[in-house]
């Protein structure tokens, strides 16, 4: 089992709404029972950061 650490952080009322929003989608299509916060957040930063690496990987070609 990966540590886990836990983070603070303060954002808008508006990125928590959106955040909300994403979980409850996640839950409704993914099916994989009870969906928390932390694995939406979780799952955000993994997919960017390969997004991330491709880019600069592109971007190292030329």
């Amino acid at each position: 089992m990966d540590q886990k650490i836990q983070l603070n952080v303060r954002v808008s009322t508006e990125t928590a709404k959106k955040l909300d929003e994403i979980v409850e989608y996640y839950q409704q299509n993914l099916k994989l029972g009870r969906i928390y916060k932390g694995d939406v957040l979780t799952d955000i930063i993994e997919k960017s950061y390969e997004v991330m690496n491709k880019q600069k990987k592109l971007n190292k070609r030329f």
